[in-house]
This record gives structure tokens, sequence and C-alpha cells, in this order.
């Protein structure tokens, strides 16, 4: 069983920016699709952003070009930078990872952007 720990949620007003950590109890850490996902009041959670094992990555279009996702494996971490955040954005935040037949998730984090 892999344990996922998230940080970093938080209150933050229109325009700015967080940075969310995940951090895995694998040793496997390097061989895992790691991912965010986002799961708003009443809506179905979906997938915001991931990076595959040999760091390609994948947007969602809603966050193209403001949210960054990255990989330290040495850490066993996962990032995920939001920029120019919108008050659309307010959800809680789950981080996952995937490998073979293995799919984790950690408890979320709350992200709440308004003034």
């Amino acid at each position: 069983q892999v344990q996922l720990v998230e940080s970093g949620g938080g209150l933050v007003q229109p325009g700015g920016s967080l940075r969310l950590s995940c951090v895995a109890s694998t040793s496997a850490f390097t061989f895992y699709t790691l991912g965010w996902y986002r799961q708003a009041p009443g809506k179905q959670r979906d997938l915001v952003a991931n990076i595959d094992s040999g760091d390609s990555t994948n947007y969602a279009d809603s966050v193209k070009g403001r949210f960054t996702i990255s990989r330290d494996n040495a850490k066993n971490t996962v990032y995920l930078q939001m920029n120019s955040l919108k008050p659309e954005d307010t959800a809680v935040y789950y981080c996952n990872a995937k490998f073979l037949f293995n799919n984790y998730w950690g408890q979320g984090t709350q992200v709440t952007v308004s003034a």
C-alpha cells in the first residue's frame, strides 16, 4: 500500500499562486505515473495534470499555461505549481499514483481562490 500525503493548499486571491506537494511512500516511485485531480462541490473529479516515468506531461485545457506539474524522484515528491489562479480553480485537489494495476489516492487538500 502506497501512502500519498499532500500539502500546500489554502486560500489565495485571484491572480495569486500556490504550490502543492505530494510525498509518496514507495521505493518504486520512479515507475509511477503521478497526477493531480480536482473535485469541486457537486462535480466529478477531473484530471488537472499528470507526469509519467519519462517526465512526459499532460494538462487539462483549463490549466494549460498556468499550472506546471513536476516530480523529484530523489524526494519521492510530485509538485503542482499553480499560477494566475482563478475562482473556478477552487476545489479539493487530490494526488494520484498509478503503476500497472496499482492506483492510489491522497486524502486531498483544499484550494480556495477568492477575494
